[in-house]
């Protein structure tokens, strides 16, 4: 008995145990894609995440990645927080997938026109607005795909601000 306080009293250092450095791939670093090597990437990251869904989700993002891209040819695709993004002078929507919902976010979808009430989720925010969609339900087109082309037409009119980066210093400081 005494050995084994003598051992667990050898084992403790009072230290809490270092951290290991963890690197992380650039799938799940928040990776911009920029470029068109950036850009096959996050579309490969995207058609991976749909592929290893292998169920209602996976079918329904895929049919809302087709219609985004047929709304918008030029649509950038990116991967960033790990979710799918899609881009045009600004970010459109994500893609976010959950347990029961696949989870369409709009970066500015409450300056966004909705004749049609596809926005079901998020509708008390001041920026954002969301479509969460079902297993069962079934997902409007046409009516989707003018709601892309209207999200890149107010990005387009309104580009983003730049923001200081933290090294500018204020007029204060």
């Amino acid at each position: 008995m005494a050995e084994k306080k003598a051992l667990k009293k050898s084992t403790k250092t009072g230290k809490p145990p270092a951290k290991k450095a963890v690197k992380k791939t650039a799938a799940h670093a928040g990776m911009r894609s920029d470029s068109s090597a950036g850009q096959a990437s996050a579309s490969a990251l995207i058609t991976a995440r749909i592929r290893e869904l292998q169920d209602w989700r996976g079918e329904t993002l895929a049919l809302v990645r087709r219609l985004i891209h047929e709304a918008e040819p030029g649509i950038l695709e990116e991967w960033k927080w790990d979710t799918p993004v899609w881009s045009r002078d600004g970010i459109v929507c994500t893609g976010e997938i959950y347990k029961q919902t696949v989870k369409l976010t709009f970066a500015k979808g409450a300056f966004l026109a909705d004749p049609r009430n596809l926005f079901n989720a998020g509708l008390t925010g001041n920026v954002r607005r969301a479509i969460d969609l079902r297993a069962e339900d079934v997902v409007d087109g046409p009516s989707f795909r003018e709601l892309i082309r209207e999200a890149v037409a107010f990005n387009q009119k309104h580009p983003p601000r730049h923001r200081r980066s933290s090294r500018e210093s204020s007029p204060g400081r």
